[in-house]
């Protein structure tokens, strides 16, 4: 899938999250969606546009991703 499209998708659901909660729980949730709800291949690429500057990602959306990134490296 397109990296701006995921970019894109990413920024959305952290605006959905982001609404009545801190920076850090939005990121929180927005990890956990991304964990439920994207396929393997699509949270992959998304770290690795982070992982590369994360160029277009919210503040909260890369926070959700850098979780994903650390959560990545403890299971592989």
């Amino acid at each position: 899938m397109n990296s701006e499209i995921l970019v894109r998708m990413a920024n959305d659901i952290a605006n959905f999250f982001s609404a009545g909660n801190d920076e850090a729980t939005a990121a929180r949730e927005v990890a956990n969606h991304l964990t439920k709800l994207w396929e393997s291949r699509m949270r992959r690429q998304i770290i690795e546009c982070w992982r590369s500057g994360g160029e277009g990602l919210s503040p909260i959306a890369r926070a959700a991703v850098a979780l994903l990134a650390e959560a990545a490296t403890y299971t592989g």
